[in-house]
């Protein structure tokens, strides 16, 4: 009997999807947001006059006001006229949207220098059988549209190849035409066709030091190719009204925390960096920051958590008004996008909610909490605070605004202007 090329990469992608989460947890922890900025901005003050945020008005707690909303600093303009095509090349997209958009500009990027034709990808979740088409969850037309004069884009493999014959090539995240051209080109060229696999060495987000001839398409791919489909993207929009209708007390503004159980329960989670910093921070820790920095108890809530756990009961003590996905998704929804714990759509509803919500809070270091923060940076909603162990009674919110926004260090800050 063959082997079935899709189950063998699923499996190696799970695998894999499993020793690197643990080891992200593991060795990547929060930038300092104490230590001393370069040059002018190395105060409260001095960050506010540079317009990084300036302090809200209106409502008690400490609520910051959005900045302005960036423009693309890409252009399409270099990528008019397109070769032909020279075979193609095929992917999916696994683990959740905060790889999703990782994925997406790497692949892009590898199509592009191969001059080849990226298949529209399917999605496939951590768990077996939990595989869904691009259009189940995102704009396919638009995905394609806004790849026009960049990559040449089909549907589907055309029926004459066959997906067992495609050789899997693994491409690093962030991959550079560099890398392209010297490991992925020969197998391509050999072969005329391929199937990526990403993987993530880091979960490193930063702005890169030096500048690559495809930087312009992997911003275009990572911040404006996907766009969820409009019956989920109706589901986030509702969840959004249902939170700020909650939220009267705070003039319509929300929290969202991404503390998820399963993760914090990881061993090496909570054990600190040389520095002292950690990678996660429990519920109880989390709710003893959010009173320190003078969020008070009519503050809502929302968790990225998928279902009620009992270690969340001191976090709901202190903040009464806290909601998971299934307390506020519409009724007549729940049976779709609650079918099953940790689906794709469960994921994809968690990183747009707190992409959109008033303030960001990553109880857990890493991918969710990186791209989360490029979106943000790019809507001009950056009040994204990281957790900290506070030892006195109180501490200002500005203090913990992420170095993402603070040192202006995210790649975001390449993109958009």
């Amino acid at each position: 009997m063959g082997v079935d090329l899709r189950q063998v990469v699923a499996a190696v992608l799970t695998l894999t999807m499993f020793v690197m989460l643990g080891n992200m947890i593991k060795r990547d922890h929060f930038d300092s947001v104490t230590e001393k900025l370069p040059g002018e901005i190395q105060d409260v003050a001095k960050v506010a006059e540079q317009g990084l945020y300036t302090i809200a008005n209106m409502g008690k707690g400490p609520w910051l006001e959005d900045g302005q909303e960036l423009k693309p600093c890409w252009s399409k303009s270099n990528y008019d006229e397109l070769s032909r095509s020279k075979g193609y090349v095929t992917f999916s997209l696994t683990n959740g949207p905060e790889y999703h958009v990782s994925q997406i500009a790497d692949a892009v990027v590898v199509a592009s220098v191969l001059q080849a034709t990226l298949v529209v990808p399917d999605i496939r979740g951590s768990k077996p059988g939990d595989e869904r088409k691009f259009e189940d969850i995102y704009d396919v037309e638009k995905f394609i549209r806004s790849l026009d004069g960049v990559v040449r884009v089909a549907k589907k493999l055309p029926d004459k190849i066959s997906i067992r014959n495609l050789a899997v090539v693994k491409v690093p995240n962030r991959v550079t035409d560099d890398h392209v051209i010297e490991n992925i080109h020969p197998i391509f060229k050999a072969k005329g066709n391929i199937r990526l696999a990403t993987y993530f060495p880091s979960v490193n987000m930063r702005k890169a030091t030096e500048k690559s001839n495809t930087d312009s398409i992997a911003c275009l791919a990572m911040f404006g190719s996907l766009k969820l489909q409009p019956e989920v993207n109706e589901v986030v929009d509702s969840m959004v009204e249902r939170l700020r209708a909650l939220s009267r007390k705070s003039d319509g503004r929300f929290v969202a925390v991404d503390l998820r159980v399963d993760l914090l329960d990881n061993k090496g989670c909570h054990e600190s960096s040389p520095a002292g910093r950690k990678s996660c921070y429990s519920a109880h820790e989390i709710a003893i920051f959010l009173r320190k920095i003078g969020y008070d108890k009519d503050t809502t809530i929302y968790l990225t958590q998928s279902r009620w756990d009992s270690s969340l009961t001191v976090l709901k003590d202190i903040f009464p008004k806290m909601y998971t996905k299934e307390s506020i998704m519409p009724a007549d929804k729940k049976d779709k996008f609650l079918e099953t714990e940790d689906s794709e759509y469960e994921k994809v509803i968690d990183f747009y909610i707190c992409s959109e919500s008033d303030v960001f809070v990553p109880a857990i270091s890493g991918l969710f909490y990186a791209n989360v923060a490029g979106k943000r940076i790019a809507s001009g909603k950056t009040q994204i605070l990281v957790p900290a162990d506070i030892s006195g009674s109180s501490a200002p919110a500005t203090d913990f605004i992420s170095p993402y926004v603070m040192k202006k260090n995210h790649l975001a800050h390449s993109c958009f202007c």
